[in-house]
């Protein structure tokens, strides 16, 4: 397995784990999530992988298969008038193919993020998790992560 920067030719093995991603949601929030759907549209994808503030990384097998991906952006807070002058690398999303779980892809990918954005110059990195996705929950909480923030909601 190689981890590397994606690529306009993933955009087929990276669609399919955004339908996965979506079905975990969905499972959870069915108010909030259709059944077999993706985040992005081909198109958006393809700009997303594109675009150096939004970096997507890749980890592939020997035949360039995708296993799994993180979907990456920089936000940054210089100049704000609430924030110190740092950048935040947000993890958008982080996915491994549901056949090749139990491998370690998942900590390979992450723990490649927080190489990246140390030598991109970010101060942290932060992500979000929906609270019926334990098994995320308990992966981020194994790789070192702590709550930063709680979002609240009442549905009306």
């Amino acid at each position: 397995m190689i981890i590397r920067r994606a690529e306009v030719k993933d955009t087929d093995g990276i669609m399919k784990l955004l339908v996965q991603v979506n079905n975990v949601h969905s499972e959870g929030r069915p108010d909030l999530f259709i059944r077999d759907k993706t985040k992005y549209t081909v198109e958006e994808l393809q700009d997303i992988i594109k675009n150096d503030n939004t970096p997507i990384f890749v980890a592939v097998d020997e035949e360039n298969n995708v296993l799994g991906y993180s979907f990456g952006v920089f936000q940054s807070h210089v100049e704000d008038n609430n924030f110190p002058d740092i950048v935040t690398y947000y993890i958008d999303d982080l996915c491994v193919d549901e056949a090749c779980r139990g491998q370690h892809i998942g900590k390979a990918l992450y723990d490649y993020v927080i190489q990246f954005a140390k030598e991109s110059g970010c101060y942290n990195v932060t992500l979000n998790v929906w609270e019926k996705n334990e098994s995320a929950k308990r992966f981020y909480a194994s790789c070192g992560l702590q709550t930063q923030k709680i979002g609240l909601e009442v549905i009306l």
